[in-house]
């Protein structure tokens, strides 16, 4: 059993973990805001998105990228404020949600494909393109919600949770930032897979929300390791000085009502033995 200590708490809706030149990021999505905070819990609004914010990345010269949630769009954060990249709302039918930021500053963001939260019937749907200049493309069709992303450290291979087919589906990439070669990197049966991230054995580590658990799964679909969470895991990365910080995303819920009014989101943290490894 890992010990898990609260780095931050009172948060309403934590997503789209990052660790980046020493500090670990974060959206708060139903309150709004892309956070930062050191080690020790201290933390500063980096920005506010008012159509809620999700995948957070970097372009190769600093500049952060957010995705806003409702009004589809890449937003690149400048001194002066949030500036909008691309409009992806004619190539995601629904809310845009995680996304991964590829060395060349390639954006790869996933979307719901359906209203989740009205209960519509689940639909496969796109994944989308960005690149730093701004043109949006579909990338792949056909994913059963595409939502957490990663890119192995040799920049060749894209692993992308889709979190109603429960399973981590590869691509490789090719040298002009298309994808190709779709196949199954792991089923994951009972787990439904929200937020992931690579460490350096090639081993995904996944945040299962309805399992109420983070699990370290490997191509093939064996898993290694879970670790339990007192509520739901909704996202994970490895970071930290060492890269050895296994930091997770916590909440009661997703309702944004109720994540806005009661504030269980957390920031979790146990250390592991493998390290990061990849992009983000």
């Amino acid at each position: 059993m890992r010990k898990l200590t609260t780095l931050l708490d009172g948060l309403a809706f934590p997503e789209g973990p990052r660790w980046h030149s020493g500090k670990f990021y974060f959206s708060d999505m139903h309150a709004h805001e892309v956070v930062a905070t050191d080690m020790q819990g201290n933390r500063s609004v980096v920005c506010e998105v008012p159509n809620r914010p999700s995948g957070l990345g970097w372009l190769p010269d600093g500049r952060m990228l957010v995705v806003s949630m409702r009004d589809r769009k890449l937003l690149r954060l400048e001194p002066d404020g949030l500036k909008t990249v691309a409009g992806m709302s004619t190539l995601a039918p629904f809310d845009c949600n995680d996304m991964v930021v590829d060395a060349k500053g390639r954006a790869y963001v996933g979307n719901f494909g359906f209203d989740l939260h009205k209960g519509e019937t689940p639909r496969a749907t796109t994944l989308v393109m960005v690149t730093p200049e701004g043109k949006p493309s579909v990338v792949a069709e056909g994913l059963e919600f595409p939502n957490g992303s990663v890119i192995t450290a040799d920049g060749k291979m894209l692993i992308v949770g889709e979190s109603m087919g429960r399973r981590l589906t590869a691509f490789d990439i090719n040298d002009d930032g298309t994808i190709r070669n779709r196949r199954v990197y792991a089923e994951l049966g009972k787990n439904l897979p929200d937020g992931i991230g690579l460490d350096a054995e090639g081993a995904v580590w996944v945040a299962s929300p309805m399992s109420h658990e983070v699990i370290r799964v490997k191509q093939g679909g064996e898993v290694t390791e879970r670790i339990r969470v007192a509520t739901e895991a909704f996202a994970c990365i490895l970071g930290g000085p060492n890269g050895r910080t296994l930091f997770i995303a916590t909440a009661e819920n997703s309702d944004p009502e109720k994540c806005a009014r009661d504030r269980t989101g957390k920031i979790e943290v146990t250390e592991v033995e493998v390290p990061h490894a990849g992009l983000p």
